[in-house]
C-alpha cells in the first residue's frame, strides 16, 4: 500500500510538472490569442450592421507582420495567392500594429482610389512616416500636397524631359561601356541601383556630374540601409530597424543639405534648366530647410528604387524572350532617321518598345501596393471597413486577378498594342497608382526607361545565368540572385542593322 501510495504522488507529480510546462503555456497562448482577437474585432462600429471582412489577426500586438515579411521575403506571389484564394478579394489582418483590411480587383481599389479624403486618406506606416517625414509628398495631405505636387510636377514637364534625355543616354552608355568590358558576370539589380541613383541626383537633385560621381560612393550604400529599414516595427531603440533607418536618414540630409545651400545662393541666376529640388525651393520653402531635405529624400527614393526595380525585371523578361528583343530591334530599323527621333530621341514613338515596359509593369509592378487610413466608417462589398482602420489595397494581386486577360502568366507585349487592359477597367492596371496620388514622375520613368531600353537592346546580347529568378520584395521588388548574367557583347551592325545603323539614328539625333 505504501508503494502504491507513493507511486500515484509520482505520478501525479510529474502529471503536474507536465500540465505546467506544456499544457499551461498553451491554453495562455490560446486564451490570449482568443482575447486579441476579441480586441480586435471590438474595434469595428457597432453602428454599421455589416460583418467585418474574413480573414485572421494573427499574433498578439505583432499582428501578421514578422509572417508577411517572410513569406513575402521568399515566397511573394505564392503567399498572396493563398490568400485571396482562402478569403477573397478583400480581408481583413493586423500589420506594423494596426487593424488593417487588404483590398484587391479593380472595382474594389476603384472606390479607394477615388474616395480620397472623402472616406480615406493616404498614411503609410509609422515607420514610413518617420523616416521620408511629415512634409514627403506620400505623407502631405490637403493644401501642403496640392503646393508640393504642383512644384514637382513642373520638373516632369515635356519641355524639362527633352532636357533630360542627354543626361539619361550618358549615364546609361558610361555603364553600358563597363558592362561590356566585363570580364566576369554582371549583377544586374546591384548595377541598375548604381545607374539609377546617379541619373536621380543629377537629374531630380541637381548634382554636377563629378558631384554625383563621388558621393555616389557613399550614399548608395548608406540609401540602401534606409530603405531595407523603411517597413519596420516603429520601435526606435538603438540596433532597431528604426533607429538604423533614421540614422541612414539623417547622412542623406546632410549631404544633400550642402546642395541645398549651393542652390540656395545662386536662386536668382537665370536658369532654363531647373531640377525639381530647385523648384522645390523656390517654391517659398527657403526657411524650411528640413521639408525641402525631406522632399527631396523622397525624390531620389521614388526617382530611382522604382526605376532600378524595372529596368532588372526588363533585362530579366528579354533575356527570356529572344523574340522580344528582335521585335523591339525591327521597331528601331523601322524608325531610323524619323524627324520625331532627333525631337525626342526614341522615346515617344516607340509603341512595341512601350508595350514591352507596360508588359513588365503587369507582371512585375515595383511597388506592390498602397497605403490609407479610414477616415470614416464604411461598407465595400458586404463589408464594412471601420474607421481608423488601415487599407493596403493591392496593385500586384489586382493585376494578377483582372478578368479581361488571356495567358496572364506569360510575358505578352502584344497584348497592349491595340487595346490596354485599363481600356475596360481603369482601375484593373495601376502599376502607377491611381487617382489624386498617381505617381508625379511616371512620365519620366517611361522615358527614363525606354532610353534605357534603346541603349542596351542595340548594343548587347546577353544570356541569364539561373534563368528565371525567384522575385522578393523589399520594398521594391527584385530577383534573389541579383540577376545574373553573361555574355555581353557589342552587337555588330551588320549583323541587325545593316551599313550605317550606329552611324544614324539614335547617335545622329542626339
Amino acid at each position: 500500500g505504501i508503494f502504491q501510495s507513493k507511486m500515484f504522488m509520482g505520478f501525479g507529480a510529474l502529471f503536474i510538472t507536465c500540465f505546467c510546462t506544456l499544457v499551461l503555456p498553451l491554453l495562455l497562448i490560446v486564451a490570449a490569442m482568443k482575447l486579441w482577437e476579441m480586441y480586435v474585432v471590438s474595434g469595428r462600429d457597432p453602428t454599421c450592421q455589416s460583418p467585418l471582412p474574413p480573414g485572421t489577426m494573427g499574433l498578439p500586438f505583432l499582428g501578421e507582420t514578422v509572417h508577411l515579411f517572410y513569406t513575402i521575403y521568399f515566397q511573394r506571389r505564392t503567399f498572396l495567392k493563398m490568400k485571396r484564394q482562402k478569403y477573397g478579394y478583400i480581408y481583413k489582418t493586423h500589420l506594423f500594429g494596426s487593424p488593417t483590411v487588404r483590398i484587391m480587383g479593380s472595382e474594389h481599389v476603384k472606390q479607394i482610389l477615388m474616395s480620397e479624403h472623402k472616406l480615406v486618406a493616404a498614411q503609410w506606416p509609422a515607420s514610413v512616416r518617420l523616416i521620408l517625414g511629415s512634409h514627403a509628398l506620400s505623407n502631405a495631405h490637403g493644401a501642403l500636397h496640392k503646393r508640393k505636387k504642383k512644384a514637382i510636377i513642373k520638373a516632369f514637364s515635356r519641355e524639362a524631359m527633352e532636357q533630360y534625355i542627354p543626361v539619361i543616354r550618358e549615364e546609361v552608355r558610361c555603364s553600358v561601356d563597363n558592362w561590356l568590358q566585363s570580364d566576369s558576370c554582371v549583377l544586374m539589380y546591384p548595377e541598375m541601383k548604381r545607374l539609377m541613383f546617379r541619373i536621380a541626383m543629377r537629374i531630380l537633385l541637381g548634382f554636377e556630374p563629378e558631384q554625383s560621381k563621388t558621393d555616389e560612393l557613399e550614399l548608395v550604400e548608406v540609401f540602401e540601409e534606409m530603405i531595407k529599414n523603411l517597413f519596420s516595427l516603429p520601435i526606435d531603440v538603438p540596433f532597431s530597424g528604426l533607429y538604423r533607418g533614421l540614422r541612414a536618414r539623417n547622412i542623406i540630409h546632410s549631404k544633400i543639405e550642402q546642395n541645398i545651400k549651393k542652390k540656395l545662393s545662386n536662386i536668382d541666376n537665370n536658369n532654363n534648366y531647373k531640377d525639381a529640388l530647385q523648384l522645390l525651393i523656390e517654391d517659398g520653402e527657403r526657411k524650411e530647410q528640413r521639408e525641402i531635405k525631406e522632399s527631396a529624400t523622397e525624390l531620389l527614393f521614388g526617382g530611382h528604387e522604382t526605376t532600378a526595380s524595372t529596368a532588372t525585371s526588363l533585362v530579366m523578361f528579354l533575356g527570356l524572350h529572344a523574340n522580344v528583343v528582335r521585335k523591339m530591334r525591327h521597331e528601331l530599323q523601322e524608325k531610323v532617321g524619323c524627324l520625331c527621333l532627333r525631337i525626342w530621341g526614341c522615346t515617344w514613338w516607340l509603341k512595341y518598345t512601350g508595350c514591352v515596359i507596360k508588359e513588365t509593369l503587369r507582371i512585375n509592378p515595383p511597388v506592390p501596393g498602397g497605403f490609407r487610413v479610414v477616415l470614416k466608417t464604411f461598407e465595400l462589398n458586404g463589408y464594412q471597413i471601420p474607421r481608423g482602420w488601415k487599407i493596403i489595397y493591392s496593385i500586384c494581386d489586382t493585376h494578377d486577378v483582372l478578368d479581361t486577360l488571356i495567358n496572364k502568366e506569360e510575358f505578352q507585349p502584344e497584348r497592349f498594342m491595340d487595346k490596354s487592359p485599363d481600356d475596360s477597367s481603369r482601375f484593373g492596371y495601376i502599376p502607377f497608382g491611381g487617382g489624386a496620388r498617381t505617381c508625379v514622375g511616371k512620365e519620366f520613368a517611361k522615358v527614363l526607361l525606354k532610353v534605357f531600353l534603346v541603349e542596351v537592346v542595340t548594343r548587347c546580347d546577353w544570356t541569364l545565368l539561373n534563368g528565371p529568378p525567384t522575385m522578393k520584395t523589399g520594398p521594391t521588388v527584385y530577383p534573389v540572385d541579383n540577376l545574373q548574367h553573361m555574355g555581353d557583347r557589342m552587337l555588330d551592325p551588320q549583323d541587325q542593322w545593316g551599313e550605317g545603323w550606329h552611324g544614324t539614328s539614335w547617335e545622329a539625333d542626339a
